[in-house]
């Protein structure tokens, strides 16, 4: 088998000299991020991680909003929906949990979250498993900087499968290969990135794996869609990408990526990888059997992501190869950009990618675009580079989701943005721990609050939760706690995962839900959720439409669970 690599950062990046501490109160963390608004900070000197988010220690907050940021022209916030009896019913039992931690962590538990949307299959796999898979492929560790290495094993190696009876060892690794215990001190951004070069050796052998523990984790989180990002193809591309070098007439270039087949030949090989994932998830999973585990019943589809650290003529490649590859098999949905935004590279060459996007997306109309951007913070780029990522993105590249998105204020001219997205109903992707962690940004200094006042559709997502230790219920429990949402908004949340997807098929819901409500559609209006579709018309669209059914089952499940936690 070819190796190939399914990482989110690509190869390593030297460590930059940079401070910063981990899982500190919210007194040190309100005060760290003080001293960062008043500091001149260099391009070197930029915030740790402040940790996974706390969410217990916000629990007391959730029957309040949180407070607004400074005037700055926003409108002001929609006023609540109309909430249903039993809604209102299950919003009271959430308020009445709030002094009962391992309660209030079932409520969110069991909580129907629809989908993930921002996923990097690599970085969403627990560490422990990681490192069982390490042992079972017989591969070794570099002792000094516990980095994942091929057999066999020498001089300053290890075999992994010493983790499995040496448990300093065990958890050396997992402490190097996520954010757990993050040492004070060391700055999480770079930790944060790194993990994916020490596992690296890992992943790339086993998709289907780790297909296999991600989906049975979204099915425990009561989850019935996800969607995750790879690289398809990598050596088959980045080969390619040398072949046909650079050309800035984008037209020109890819005319060369198509002839004579190339660019064909590389879809092909693409899907046959992905033929090999399939049957190794089917068979890890027991699909099919007696024995079938749950994530068998987990709608899943790929995002191609390309390196935007490489060189262009190979993130090129890539985006051609996940637009054309979107087009030829339903398996993959979308393309993405991953890898840090700040890095040197990553800035030089970001204008250059909007535009291979935008460019691209007129070769394939059909394929789908979310685009990493925003995840920039002040302090870790200079000014001038925070100026107009996220309206690049939506105006350049023509983005239909952005993930991240976190230095929306911060841009020239954001409140025109924000409303363009409004408008286009383009969803921004917030995962929080990831946002604490790599750009230290949370609470009120995150822009979750401003797009929503903004009428941006938001969706909760994970982004890497293997490697920050966290899963998708602690997401909608700190959004709970942190901005004071009462249980018909997250339920809205959750209704906007699969709203927002890249889900083939009309919706069930009316157009701009998220500003118009989530009001089903006249053929679907007069029926009950958890209960028998007796209209022609309704079961007409659920048979038709693959959106309309996993919103339907999702509203049979809110059924459910507002029958149990009612009262």
């Amino acid at each position: 088998m070819v190796r190939r690599r399914v990482t989110r950062s690509g190869a390593l990046r030297p460590v930059r000299a940079r401070f910063g501490g981990h899982r500190r109160d919210l007194s040190v963390i309100m005060r760290a991020v003080s001293l960062q608004r008043r500091s001149a900070l260099s391009r070197r000197a930029v915030p740790a991680a402040l940790g996974t988010l706390s969410v217990l220690s916000l629990v007391a907050a959730l029957p309040a909003a949180a407070q607004p940021a400074p005037p700055d022209h926003r409108p002001a916030a929609p006023p609540p929906r109309q909430a249903t009896a039993a809604e209102a019913r299950t919003d009271a039992l959430l308020r009445s949990l709030r002094d009962r931690p391992a309660a209030l962590r079932a409520f969110f538990r069991e909580l129907p979250k629809g989908g993930d949307l921002h996923n990097h299959l690599s970085g969403a796999v627990s560490t422990e498993y990681l490192i069982e898979l390490a042992a079972e492929d017989g591969l070794c560790v570099d002792t000094a900087t516990l980095t994942a290495l091929a057999p066999p094993c020498g001089a300053g190696t290890r075999p992994a499968a010493d983790a499995r009876t040496d448990r300093a060892f065990h958890d050396a690794l997992v402490r190097a290969w996520s954010m757990q215990d993050l040492p004070p001190g060391e700055n999480g951004h770079d930790h944060f990135f790194d993990t994916f070069g020490k596992f690296g050796e890992v992943t790339w052998r086993h998709r289907g794996k780790l297909l296999a523990e991600v989906a049975d984790t979204a099915v425990r989180e009561n989850q019935l869609y996800l969607e995750t990002m790879v690289s398809p193809a990598s050596e088959g591309a980045k080969n390619l990408a040398a072949e046909v070098g650079w050309d800035d007439d984008l037209a020109a270039l890819h005319r060369r990526l198509v002839a004579d087949g190339k660019l064909d030949r590389l879809v092909a090989e693409a899907r046959r990888e992905a033929d090999e994932g399939d049957a190794e998830f089917r068979a890890a999973e027991h699909c099919g059997t007696p024995r079938s585990r749950p994530g068998c019943g987990l709608t899943v589809r790929w995002i191609s992501q390309a390196s935007r650290s490489s060189a262009p003529e190979r993130v090129f490649t890539q985006l051609a190869l996940g637009m054309r590859l979107a087009e030829a098999d339903p398996r993959f949905v979308a393309v993405n950009l991953v890898q840090p935004e700040d890095w040197d590279s990553s800035l030089r060459n970001y204008g250059l990618q909007m535009r291979m996007v935008g460019y691209l997306r007129t070769q394939y109309p059909e394929a789908h675009v979310s685009l990493h951007a925003g995840e920039l913070w002040p302090g870790l780029v200079k000014r001038e580079d925070l100026k107009s990522h996220i309206r690049q993105a939506v105006d350049v590249a023509r983005a239909e989701r952005v993930g991240h998105g976190v230095d929306l204020v911060h841009e020239d001219g954001w409140q025109r943005t924000a409303r363009t997205m409004a408008t286009r109903q383009v969803a921004v992707e917030v995962p929080f721990s990831s946002n604490a962690q790599i750009l230290g940004v949370k609470g009120t200094d995150h822009p979750f609050g401003t797009y929503r006042r903004y009428g941006v559709p938001v969706v909760l997502a994970t982004d890497d939760p293997g490697v920050s230790r966290t899963d998708i219920s602690h997401e909608y429990q700190y959004a709970a706690a942190a901005y004071g949402l009462r249980y018909p908004e997250l339920k809205d949340l959750a209704r906007a995962s699969l709203e927002y997807a890249f889900l083939p098929g009309e919706s069930l819901w009316q157009d701009h839900p998220t500003t118009t409500g989530y009001r089903p559609v006249e053929a679907c209006r007069s029926e009950h959720p958890g209960l028998p579709v007796r209209g022609a018309a309704c079961r007409h669209l659920l048979a038709r439409s693959a959106r309309a059914r996993l919103e339907w089952r999702q509203e049979s499940a809110f059924a459910a669970f507002e029958r149990t936690h009612a009262g």
